[in-house]
């Protein structure tokens, strides 16, 4: 299931009313829907936690509550147009029945349970089957069918292959919207018969402002740290707010600031906290910030100067630049970006997957 949730704090797609940004994409779906020429399939894509599922289904509510026999009382007569999106109320009983997954004419297909019960890490062949299926139906309420695949970057290659199946023969009145996080990773084939949407990263201030609605007693040092460290996703910023995120990134500050004399004991403190059964968490969390630390490092060392720079990370870049050249940080991005790519794809000891990725950092900054 994706992560995007970017405005009801503790709220999934499927129950959140608002939609944080993306003014445009509203307006063209809405338009393309009204115009009676809708086309059958649209990719949705742009960077994780930016609120590409909540768009999902909010257009799948405003479709199937705008079915040709929704009149009266909540029904298509009772939109606010004045507002030209495809907000539904939440009183709304398509609003209601989409909340609670009951709504007959809509599918959602992400990764299933396997036979012990746990989720597995791609959406299958057996999953997509379902969509087949469920578009030779007749639509329970007279309109449209509708399936989400959220996301649609995990499926594996048979299951893909059943989906272009489904795009090559669309039944009448069926409705595909693909969530993407990476559409680059779908096949061709998939992408050339998607409609497409791409979402951008929300302004700083759209991400401070709902940040601070969410945490009005929050310092505003930590706002703004959060805001920086989530890029335009408010999915991200509200993971970083409820975790241990600022420690995390304050301990792998301070290490990148000690390059090349990196301190050994707060260096194996991180890559124990990274480490055993309940480092997962922890490491997906210092993934993150290494990444981005690193890529906002790599910029500043080629020039790129702006505003969102924080007075400690103009301090931190500046010193790293003069330390190694551009290209030497360029590989030590290269060897960090596999390091952690690969822990996960071939269960990599993470422990050691940061003990090494800091031994890189120290051995660049050493060279000067």
């Amino acid at each position: 299931m994706s992560d995007d949730s970017p405005h009801g704090v503790h709220s999934t797609p499927s129950s959140n009313s608002e939609l944080l940004g993306h003014q445009g994409a509203e307006r063209l779906l809405r338009q393309a829907f009204e115009s009676s020429r809708l086309h059958h399939a649209w990719m949705i894509s742009g960077p994780r936690g930016i609120g590409k599922a909540t768009l999902a289904y909010r257009f799948a509510r405003y479709v199937l509550a705008n079915a040709p026999t929704d009149t009266g009382l909540f029904g298509s007569n009772d939109f606010p147009d004045e507002r030209n999106d495809l907000y539904l109320v939440p009183e709304h009983p398509v609003f209601q029945r989409v909340a609670a997954a009951s709504h007959g004419d809509l599918l959602v297909i992400e990764r299933s349970e396997n036979e012990r019960g746990t989720k597995r890490s791609n959406i299958v062949v057996e999953d997509v089957r379902r969509t087949q299926n469920f578009f030779h139906m007749t639509a329970g309420e007279g309109g449209w069918r509708i399936v989400i695949v959220d996301s649609a970057d995990e499926m594996n290659v048979n299951a893909a292959n059943a989906l272009l199946k489904v795009l090559e023969e669309p039944p009448p009145r069926a409705l595909l919207l693909l969530v993407s996080h990476n559409p680059g990773q779908l096949l061709p084939t998939i992408r050339s018969r998607c409609q497409k949407i791409r979402l951008e990263p929300l302004a700083a201030a759209e991400v401070a402002d709902c940040l601070s609605k969410h945490a009005p007693s929050a310092s505003i040092e930590k706002l703004q740290t959060i805001t920086a460290l989530a890029d335009g996703s408010i999915g991200r910023a509200l993971d970083f707010f409820e975790s241990d995120a600022i420690s995390v990134f304050s301990e792998i500050m301070t290490l990148f600031e000690g390059a090349p004399q990196i301190d050994g004991n707060e260096l194996h403190v991180l890559a124990a906290k990274c480490g055993g059964k309940k480092g997962a968490d922890t490491f997906a969390v210092a993934d993150e910030m290494i990444r981005w630390i690193l890529v906002r490092a790599i910029k500043y060392a080629s020039g790129y100067e702006a505003s969102e720079f924080t007075d400690q990370e103009r301090a931190l870049y500046g010193r790293l630049r003069d330390t190694a050249s551009l290209d030497q940080w360029l590989e030590v991005w290269e060897k960090v970006d596999h390091l952690l790519a690969s822990t996960n794809r071939i269960n990599l000891d993470r422990k050691q997957v940061i003990l090494n990725i800091f031994s890189c950092v120290s051995q660049a900054a050493r060279s000067c």
